[in-house]
């Protein structure tokens, strides 16, 4: 009998056929990452090569329709495909894009996950989101998914996209996915490193042209102070070769000076402290570099050695070097002939002092003009007030008329003084503006009022007109309202009949006041003339209009040191149109200049001006202290006739005694006198005494006196009266201190 024995052995064939897939796909796996590994696409700078091979192969090796990279965006909002390989097809594509706002459970599993094997990709709750939008499109059943990292940080992912029956990714799978995965990083590594390859080439190709061709001497010098290299320019302002200066210590060919040692051994000794300061912070070196080079550089002129015995101006800038280390290596130098620029500064020096000199002279002369012309003035017109209000006797109409027009031609005299010395003042840069917070409708209605009687005796139609947005402007009082009435006082003066008009507007950058007449206009070619120092645009000898031309030159200055200026546009023979433009303030002032209302060329009412004097209290006594005689007559004299006991005195010798004898009620001093330091001294004594502490002290001077002598008589004077005296100053500082 025969005895048979069998044995089902299916299970270990299927096991066996099983573990030869295996082997099999795992030897498949090692070949395509040997092949991979030993691409010469990864030694080329090609990137979008290496990327195609990779997905290529590793669509080829895993049987996946569809192998993508995709690499995040700056803002890591999105990931784009940079390489898409179909299998089927054979084609690559590129282009589309996953929206983190979209697939947020995506990109969170991106993020934290080491790899994502979605064999159910719909229904996998990391990849479900993309069901309806992109896999179901696609028929993608299956991903796998392999995070690209560089540096430490997830870049990207390798998706492999499985089209067909449910697939189960096995762990040789994702190990493989993985290693696919490296590679990319291989390649987008060696890309990156052969761009910034490139680039140090051309950085340096451009250093070094830029070494060569520039017109700047450079010298590159070791820690011995020896030339390890020079430019040419340097060479042509030394006059030697290249050679000749290589391994020459640099100082040989600088003219050197004492503090020169000290510091070159500051910038070395900076730099180090600033290395084991960033060192210690954890910072490295090459962070900081910007800052060092601007810290760490010193620049002097001096003058260099030419070959042939000559001395060459230079200016040189040293800066340091370091080295990989953060050692200081070489000193950077760069020198710049400076020969014919230090001939231009001699001469412009010289020039300059040439032109303060003459600026000087000009200056004394029109101080002295002004005093000397002034002077007489004070007489002329002071004379002319008594005489018009016929102190001395009653006149008749002829001499009326004789005695205005001496006075009118006074005020004109005066004016045209005071016009030339504010223009010499702005143009030297001494004219100083005392800001303040103005009322616009003041300021014009000063002016209309001013100009009105003007405009009356012409004929002419006078209106103003205010945007009531324009209600404060900042400025200078005196000096706007200067500007304003030399554009009226012009248009009255061009316009023979019809209509001159102010109007105030409001504009986002500030106020325009805009002067309007109906006068002779000017033609368009003459308009580069009007803002020029005395021009005047019609030139014949018999000129119809009388002037200097200086008005319209002083208001474009004045409005330009408030920040502003002065346009003009105009029809001949139908009219122009003067705009003065005011900017907003950016810091507006809180101080400012108490500006006297009264105008200095104002025609008043002299009679009824006169008629106030009756308020006044009489018998009181008046000291005055002036050295001018004319001036002292007028005041004296007028003083006299309205009742008060005048003193006068021409010289500080006996004044204390003739403040003690008289116990005078108010003492005019003249600041020409005050301005001497015995008679300051006694102002001085008669302020400490308690008894005259409060006795009234007016100051007459023939300008607005300055800041800093105002500030000289500190509590010594009380006003200040401005020569030629008005009677209408005059009253009203004998109303304020004697009423």
């Amino acid at each position: 009998m025969q005895v048979v024995s069998a044995r089902d052995i299916t299970e270990h064939n299927q096991a066996q056929e099983a573990l030869q897939i295996k082997e099999n796909t795992l030897r498949k796996q090692s070949q395509t990452l040997v092949q991979l590994a030993r691409s010469k696409t990864f030694q080329q700078d090609n990137l979008n090569g290496a990327l195609r091979e990779i997905t290529e192969t590793a669509a080829r090796t895993l049987l996946v329709e569809r192998v993508g990279v995709w690499l995040y965006n700056e803002e890591r909002s999105k990931i784009e495909c940079i390489d898409l390989y179909d299998l089927s097809t054979k084609e690559h594509t590129f282009g589309n894009s996953l929206l983190k706002t979209y697939y947020p459970a995506y990109f969170q599993a991106l993020e934290e996950e080491h790899s994502i094997a979605a064999h159910d990709a719909r229904n996998d709750t990391r990849t479900q989101e993309l069901s309806e939008s992109y896999l179901s499109v696609l028929g993608i059943t299956s991903l796998l998914d392999a995070p690209i990292w560089l540096e430490g940080r997830l870049v990207g992912v390798v998706c492999h996209e499985h089209i067909g029956e449910i697939r189960q990714w096995t762990l040789e799978e994702e190990t493989f996915a993985g290693s696919i995965a490296d590679f990319v990083t291989l390649a987008i590594e060696a890309s990156e490193r052969n761009v910034v390859q490139e680039a140090l080439r051309q950085s340096e190709a451009q250093f070094r042209a830029i070494f060569e061709r520039s017109s700047i001497g450079i010298g590159l010098i070791d820690m011995k102070a020896q030339i390890v290299d020079t430019n040419l320019a340097l060479c042509e302002i030394l006059g030697y070769d290249r050679e000749e200066l290589y391994g020459k210590p640099f100082t040989d060919y600088i003219s050197t000076q004492r503090e020169d040692l000290k510091l070159y051994k500051q910038l070395i000794s900076g730099i180090r402290t600033d290395l084991k300061r960033t060192l210690r912070v954890g910072f490295q070196p090459s962070e900081h570099q910007e800052q060092l080079v601007e810290r760490h550089r010193i620049e002097m002129e001096r003058r260099c050695l030419h070959q042939n015995g000559s001395l060459v101006w230079t200016h040189i800038s040293v800066s340091v070097i370091p080295g990989s280390n953060g050692e200081p290596e070489f000193f950077l130098a760069m020198i710049e002939d400076i020969t014919e620029r230090k001939q231009t500064e001699l001469k412009l020096r010289a020039s300059q002092k040439a032109a303060e000199v003459a600026s000087r002279a000009k200056s004394e002369f029109l101080a002295t003009m002004s005093h000397e012309l002034r002077t007489p003035l004070n007489a002329i017109m002071g004379l002319s007030q008594l005489l018009q209000q016929e102190i001395v006797g009653s006149l008749n109409e002829k001499q009326n008329e004789y005695v205005n027009s001496i006075y009118s031609s006074g005020e004109h005299l005066l004016a045209l003084i005071n016009d030339i010395l504010d223009l010499s003042k702005v143009e030297a840069g001494k004219e100083e503006l005392l800001l303040s917070p103005l009322t616009v409708s003041d300021l014009c209605n000063y002016a209309i009022w001013t100009v009105r009687d003007r405009a009356s005796e012409k004929g002419l139609q006078l209106t103003h007109e205010i945007d009531l947005e324009a209600d404060i402007c900042v400025g200078d009082e005196r000096r706007i309202k200067q500007m304003l009435l030399n554009l009226l006082t012009n248009a009255i003066k061009f316009t023979p009949a019809g209509h001159v008009s102010l109007v105030v507007k409001k504009v986002p950058q500030g106020i325009t006041f805009t002067v309007s007449d109906t006068g002779i206009g000017i033609d368009s070619s003459q308009f580069q003339f009007l803002f020029e120092p005395f021009k005047q645009l019609d030139s014949r000898l018999n000129r119809q209009y009388e002037g200097t031309g200086l008005g319209l030159a002083l208001t474009r200055k004045l409005a330009r040191l408030h920040g502003g200026d002065v346009t003009v546009t105009s029809t001949l023979g139908k009219g122009s149109q003067f705009t003065l433009f005011l900017p907003n303030p950016v810091h507006p002032g809180d101080g400012g200049d108490e500006a006297d209302e009264t105008d200095e060329g104002a025609t008043f009412s002299l009679s009824s001006l006169f008629s106030s004097s009756a308020v006044i209290p009489t018998n009181k006594t008046i000291l005055l202290l002036e050295e001018e005689e004319n001036t002292a007559k007028l005041l004296k004299d007028y003083l006299h006739t309205i009742g008060y006991q005048v003193k006068w005195i021409d010289n500080g010798n006996d004044f204390l005694k003739q403040v003690q004898n008289l116990q005078p009620d108010l003492v005019f001093l003249d600041l020409q006198l005050i301005r001497d330091v015995r008679i300051l001294n006694l102002l001085n004594i008669l302020r400490q005494e308690p008894y005259w502490e409060d006795l009234p002290i007016v100051m007459m001077t023939s300008s607005e006196p300055l800041e800093e002598e105002i500030t000289m008589l500190p509590g010594s004077a009380n006003d200040y009266l401005i020569k030629p005296i008005r009677i209408v100053q005059l009253e009203s500082i004998l109303m304020r201190y004697l009423s």
